[in-house]
């Protein structure tokens, strides 16, 4: 049977104005769809849960998002939107803040938003994304999210039998442009920064009939389409274009992992296997547990490779997790209190 939820109590509004025991369960940092996903949970637990959000989500570059069962093609922004109305449903409050520090005793976690409010919570869930650096490529960057694009799950068939180029950054692009190729026959990888290629690797891609050029691209050109400017060619470092519809391309993630490393969590130095922390990032258990006692991450501040997905699966077992750690402070304090009664 469906019923409307009920509101929670009032909520307290800063660590200023409250009691000490009236503090929130759990604060959310990012209003992105792990953060938003960990506070729907929250909610529904029926805990007394805020979002604080900057408002810069990863993927708010583009128009459409894939691969999204059930919302295949939505506007990122509409997903938001709809999450941050149904975590109010639940009486969660989300508002619009950056946070910019973050302290932890024993038994709480306290964090300070830049025009100087603080927020005092039982449990801290960090879900600040992370920041996409690209190639440094004149122009390039113009164009992120509508016609520049990494995932060829999130964007290849809206790219499919188009003029495609595989940018490459690392040791992983031939991997990338090998994979790619499954969209598109008309194909070039461009080695850029990445090391050349082995003869062993050359002649794999040759064999699939992908384009060659060892030189760097320079400069993203644009022309004006029926949708106004897009991209249309990449100048290589010898003066020539190369004429494209789309580049693939892998930028560097720099996690928003700041509030994380303030409260003692470290980066991770080698990658831990398929599913783990890359290097760099910060280690989470599966419910998205730090080593850090009461914060908790989820999504891409932890997680590089998480989709949007991904990132909302995250999240939700981040606020379950939550959600179980509190039950047990709270049976544990009851029994507490139980011992003190009947010794009294």
């Amino acid at each position: 049977m469906t019923t409307t939820p009920a509101p929670a109590p009032t909520e307290p509004t800063s660590a200023h104005e409250t009691a000490a025991h009236k503090i929130w369960d759990a604060v959310v940092v990012g209003g992105g769809v792990a953060g938003l996903a960990a506070a729907l949970m929250l909610g529904r637990a029926r805990r007394r849960v805020l979002v604080l959000d900057a408002g810069a989500p990863r993927n708010r570059f583009t128009t459409h998002m894939h691969g999204v069962l059930g919302r295949d093609g939505t506007s990122p922004a509409r997903l938001l939107a709809d999450g941050r109305d149904e975590v109010a449903s639940y009486g969660g409050a989300v508002r619009p803040a950056e946070v910019v520090d973050a302290t932890a005793d024993e038994r709480s976690v306290t964090v300070t938003t830049s025009d100087g409010d603080t927020h005092r919570a039982r449990h801290l869930v960090v879900a600040t994304g992370l920041r996409d650096e690209l190639p440094a490529v004149e122009g390039l960057a113009r164009f992120w999210g509508r016609g520049v694009a990494h995932c060829p799950y999130c964007d290849g068939y809206e790219a499919r039998d188009q003029r495609l180029v595989v940018l490459g950054t690392g040791p992983a692009s031939i991997g990338q442009a090998q994979l790619i190729r499954q969209w598109s026959d008309r194909l070039t990888y461009v080695v850029h920064d990445a090391p050349a290629p082995t003869g062993e690797e050359l002649a794999a891609l040759e064999a699939r009939g992908i384009g060659v050029e060892r030189g760097r691209a320079v400069r993203a050109d644009t022309t004006l389409g029926p949708d106004g400017e897009r991209l249309a060619a990449l100048v290589l470092d010898d003066g020539r274009p190369l004429d494209v519809d789309a580049v693939f391309t892998a930028p560097a993630p720099r996690p928003g992992d700041d509030l994380l490393l303030r409260l003692g969590a470290e980066r991770a130095s080698a990658g831990a296997g398929p599913g783990g922390p890359l290097p760099g990032q910060v280690p989470v258990d599966m419910l998205g547990r730090t080593t850090v006692p009461r914060v908790w991450a989820a999504g891409n501040v932890v997680a590089a490779y998480a989709n949007v997905p991904v990132a909302i699966a995250a999240g939700t077992m981040a606020g379950a997790g939550v959600n179980h750690a509190l039950v047990e402070e709270e049976v544990a304090a009851a029994v507490a209190a139980r011992a003190a009664t009947v010794a009294g």
